[in-house]
């Protein structure tokens, strides 16, 4: 098959659907035309040069922001408390008061425009609204300067719509919780704030100059793209077709495809030759798994060769934790020095970043070492200028996902890959859910000063109350929303917030920790309906008390998803388990009208020998009494044909007993263990002993790290053992979310139990043949999967077998021992 871009490839695309059309002000007054990122080119005028967009507030962040990173002046308010505190401050204002403003200017070929707050023409009074909550003298200086330089730009731009020769300038500071405002005033000439205007136009456009050359650039690559390997993968091509189809007609795409087929490959370069005829600003590739990252990131570098000046800007933002240089720090220049003068120094780190068409997190880390910054707000501030980020799902999908709010903000059009989509579905529920531990509370107040003790002896005294009320109980699930403790949470919560505006070097890491850890439950809860319910963990505690765990657990997440789905131009969630369809689509909030692949399998039912070990059960109460059946059989394998193995367990205790068994009968047979919580080396070094020509079998838990997302070809991994069906247990939680399923959609058995468990086993199952010339085998250990609704959920292209643990090695057994009858699966 040629390389050349296919037909789908290829065509002109058509208009896309889906485009965002801003909504009209408050003030009934009709929206502005969307502002695209600056430095993007937006056609023509008559005579003029091509026209540069930017918008008042990121014009400023460009060439106001100074000084250091500082995030004391926390928590600010939420967007929607922040929508509030304007609202107050509006209504407080004469009839003749004037809402979201909108106004536009030029400098040359720049254009900005935005929505000034308010205006009062009777007065002369151009009013910025902030919000803010605690003592304002702990404001920043810097942000202050920023919120001043956004007010003399619209100065000047309403100045010179309405032909004013002056105007008073009123920065009017809003405090949500006292409901106080704070106004400060300066009187302006129109011929200085033209001169300020002027100023930070001048220091914009060369920049704006230099990304709209490099739209170009990007877009005449990206159109010349090819494909980099002499011929697709079979299933690859129509893979990349219909991602290319997604983002041609604006839909959302599910598509499974099986493991091995290059799935990443495969729907990377569609949706970058679709970034020049759909006008998209941005691709985000959305990853559960440090291994989905690098993955993109190889296929990226193949796609790269290609290209030479002009190219693709690829960032990888990685998780705070994992970049932060001194976690013994505080996110402020006195704490840490990362911070101090971080504003200043950004404009050469970014001018050196962005001659840097990768940034992966080893690079990132040097670049800001260079400049003297933290490495994860550089990413940060990066993530405005990237072409392709590849991150973690929750950068667009959590509550306050920064790359969904530049989206928002920006109103850029975006594309999504979302990688090994079948984890959205956990990974969304976690997002969406909150948990507060007795513990972490306990903690938190014995280290809490004397003008916090009466708020949280408050909050102590319902959380106390609810405990004994369901002392009985190991856990339940809750009928009704605890009303009276969300109340003393939110007044715990206002309390907390009011002394770290106050005092904030005065807050224990502790209570900090547990304020947010309150704050994030209290938010949730505002939004609790049918798709989350409370639970509770009663425990005995010191002294005869009775304490609980509290709970507020996602289980559809959808609603929260959905939106974020729709809100991009395209998005395509791909997998190598995404059956049964409606499940995912129902769970994770897909749109009605969204497309569906399911690419037929490269790989031959001969390439895979799966057999049901049918005399074997892996249940609870049958583990003990299977682990020498379960040894026997590994062994027999591996003397059959010895080489890497695989052995899946349902949990980290079942794992252990078995591979101490295994290691007591078989001391020769090299065996390794995953053990919990393993980091990024330990993991490495497990993955590393699957070498080619290499023997052993490694013991790994179904859904962990070993589970899915690594690729370990050709003699690397012959077999896989699953010693498990993958079911989440039955307790209160599960059972809970079996019975709303059930209502929701009539299949709460196989939304809560069946179809994860099976996908997990697939997913296992995928580590074995990964290319059309690797051989293995796939030992599925448990009766249950002869069951015709269990095999039914098995890949169309297995061929299953039925054998009894004790006839596998057996001499003649190779083909005999497993053919009292097969199935398509």
């Amino acid at each position: 098959m040629s390389a050349a871009v296919g037909p789908a490839l290829s065509a002109v695309a058509e208009p896309a659907c889906g485009q965002h059309r801003p909504a009209e002000a408050a003030s009934g007054q009709p929206a502005p035309p969307p502002e695209p990122a600056a430095g993007l080119g937006a056609g023509e005028e008559a005579g003029a040069a091509a026209l540069l967009r930017v918008a008042v507030r990121e014009l400023c962040e460009f060439t106001a922001k100074a000084g250091d990173l500082d995030l004391r002046f926390t928590p600010s308010p939420t967007a929607q408390e922040g929508i509030a505190g304007h609202a107050v401050v509006v209504g407080r204002r004469g009839a003749g008061y004037l809402a979201e403003v909108p106004l536009r200017g030029r400098y040359h070929e720049l254009q900005v425009s935005g929505r000034a707050d308010g205006y009062d023409p009777a007065a002369g009074v151009l009013e910025e609204i902030k919000t803010h909550r605690g003592d304002l003298a702990r404001l920043p200086d810097n942000h202050r300067r920023l919120h001043w330089a956004q007010l003399r730009i619209y100065g000047w731009l309403l100045c010179a719509e309405r032909g004013l020769a002056g105007i008073t300038l009123a920065l009017v500071y809003f405090d949500i919780a006292s409901q106080r405002e704070t106004v400060f005033r300066e009187q302006a000439d129109a011929a200085t704030l033209q001169a300020f205007f002027d100023e930070h136009c001048r220091r914009f456009i060369a920049w704006a100059r230099q990304e709209a050359a490099h739209r170009a650039g990007r877009d005449a690559a990206l159109a010349a793209l090819r494909f980099p390997h002499a011929e697709f993968r079979p299933g690859q091509r129509a893979l990349a077709e219909a991602a290319y189809r997604a983002a041609r007609d604006g839909r959302c795409l599910m598509a499974e495809a099986t493991t091995g087929i290059g799935k990443t490959l495969g729907t990377l370069f569609p949706l970058l030759k679709a970034m020049p005829t759909q006008k998209l600003d941005r691709l985000f590739f959305l990853s559960a798994k440090t291994p989905g990252r690098q993955l993109a990131l190889d296929a990226l570098d193949q796609l790269g060769a290609q290209w030479s000046a002009s190219r693709p800007r690829v960032l990888e933002h990685i998780a705070r934790d994992k970049a932060c240089e001194h976690p013994d720090k505080a996110c402020h220049g006195d704490s840490c020095p990362l911070a101090r003068g971080f504003y200043d120094r950004l404009p050469a780190a970014r001018e050196a970043a962005l001659r840097t068409a990768r940034l992966d997190r080893a690079t990132l880390r040097q670049l800001a070492a260079a400049h003297g910054l933290c490495p994860y707000y550089l990413a940060q501030e990066l993530c405005r200028w990237a072409d392709v980020v590849v991150c973690d799902y929750n950068y667009y999908f959590d509550a306050g996902a920064l790359l969904h709010g530049l989206a928002q903000v920006r109103e850029w059009r975006v594309a999504l890959l979302v990688d090994e989509a079948h984890n959205l579905v956990e990974r969304g529920r976690a997002m969406y859910s909150a948990v507060l531990e007795p513990r972490d509370f306990d903690l938190a107040r014995k280290l809490a000063p004397a003008t916090l003790k009466t708020p949280l002896r408050q909050l102590q005294r319902q959380w106390s109350a609810l405990a004994r009320e369901h002392a009985e109980a190991s856990h339940c699930v809750l009928a009704q929303p605890p009303a009276q403790l969300l109340d003393a949470l939110q007044q715990a919560v206002a309390a907390v917030g009011e002394q770290l505006a106050e005092q904030p070097e005065g807050i224990a890491p502790e209570l900090l920790r547990f304020h947010f850890d309150m704050l994030r439950f209290c938010r949730l809860a505002e939004d609790a309906g049918e798709h989350s319910f409370f639970d509770l963990e009663p425990r005995a505690a010191a002294g005869g008390r009775v304490q609980a765990r509290v709970g507020l657990r996602n289980l559809l997440p959808a609603p929260f998803l959905g939106p974020r789905l729709r809100g991009a131009h395209c998005a395509v969630l791909f997998s190598a388990t995404l059956q049964p369809a409606h499940y995912h689509a129902d769970l994770l909030g897909l749109p009605a009208d969204h497309a569906r692949i399911t690419v037929e399998s490269p790989f031959r039912a001969g390439q895979l020998d799966v057999r049901v070990i049918a005399d074997l059960s892996t249940r609870y109460q049958h583990r003990q009494r299977s682990l020498p059946g379960l040894v026997g059989l590994m062994a027999a394998q591996f003397a059959r044909r010895p080489g890497n193995y695989l052995a899946f367990f349902s949990s980290h205790d079942y794992l252990r007993q078995a591979h101490e068994a295994f290691a007591a009968a078989w001391p020769q047979v090299p065996a390794w263990a995953q053990v919990p919580g393993m980091d990024e080396a330990a993991r490495a070094a497990f993955l590393a002993r699957f070498r080619e020509g290499g023997r052993g079998i490694g013991f790994a838990v179904l859904g962990g790290a070993f589970g899915e997302g690594i690729d370990l070809p050709g003699e690397r991994l012959v077999g896989a053992f699953i010693a498990t069906l993958g079911l989440p247990q039955i307790n209160p939680l599960n059972e809970e979310m079996r019975r709303r399923l059930q209502a929701m959609f009539g299949a709460g058995y196989d939304y809560a139990y069946l179809y994860p468990g099976l996908q997990k086993v697939v997913q296992a199952a995928g580590r074995v043949i990964r290319t059309p010339q690797d051989r293995g085998c796939v030992h599925l250990i448990d009766d249950r999967y002869w069951q015709p609704a269990v095999r039914g959920l098995l890949p169309a292209w297995w061929k299953v077998a039925r054998c009894r643990a004790a006839e596998v090695g057996r001499p003649g057994s190779a083909d005999a021992a497993c053919g009292d009858g097969g199935s398509g699966g």
